[in-house]
């Protein structure tokens, strides 16, 4: 089976006399799959996540998602593939203040240019699975931590991204909602039939996931379960 995600030998470095960030780094990853990535802070785990995005570009090797090399495409050609086929989901959580939550759910979804019809649908959908279809007209302002995570998971996953990429998303919320939020990541990354990568220092966190992985810049190692 052809891997959905797949990077081979992918180096990034930031300065010519410094250690690379990432060096020689390859990685698979097939649909269906949602997998912990740890590691210690500076060690290059939001890098790595950033090349997976097309947000950075390596000095060296390719990322292949869905078949499509990625490292090969333009700019413009690199947005319109991550606003098709990727979904995000950050600490900071990154709504629009100005927005409702029915039109933060439904951005993604506008500037890819579905009919209105069908995102008043979609986005409806979306709040009923995260539990905020009451709060489809309020402002961000009104809303909890644990709410606005919520606000960003369905609208990473608005338009049925192929891969969420999730970088600490439960590091500013309690031990309650983050469990939550957790929950609500793996179910709607299964449900939606794609793959999902979740960086982070907490072993609660990763312990959600199918595999969890250490990574040193080099290498992810494969934790053993449990």
């Amino acid at each position: 089976m052809t891997p959905l995600l797949e990077l081979r030998r992918v180096v990034r470095r930031y300065q010519p006399d410094r250690p690379p960030v990432l060096d020689g780094l390859s990685f698979a990853l097939d649909a269906g799959e949602y997998v912990a990535i740890m590691g210690e802070s500076g060690v290059g785990k939001s890098t790595l996540l950033n090349i997976i995005a097309g947000l950075d570009r390596p000095d060296a090797g390719s990322v292949t998602l869905d078949g499509r090399e990625l490292t090969v495409l333009d700019d413009d050609a690199l947005t319109l593939e991550r606003r098709r086929s990727m979904g995000f989901v950050f600490q900071a959580f990154h709504v629009l203040p100005y927005l409702t939550v029915a039109r933060n759910v439904g951005l993604p979804l506008e500037l890819l240019g579905w009919p209105a019809a069908e995102r008043v649908a979609r986005v409806a959908a979306m709040l009923e699975q995260v539990g905020l279809e009451a709060a489809a007209e309020r402002l961000p302002r009104e809303l909890s931590g644990g709410e606005l995570q919520r606000i960003a998971i369905a609208r990473a996953l608005a338009h049925r991204p192929r891969l969420l990429l999730a970088d600490e998303p439960t590091g500013n919320l309690d031990p309650r909602t983050a469990a939550t939020v957790l929950a609500l990541l793996r179910g709607q990354v299964k449900v939606h039939g794609g793959a999902g990568i979740l960086s982070t220092h907490s072993r609660a966190a990763a312990a959600t996931a199918d595999r969890v992985f250490e990574f040193d810049g080099r290498e992810l190692k494969p934790l053993p379960a449990g």
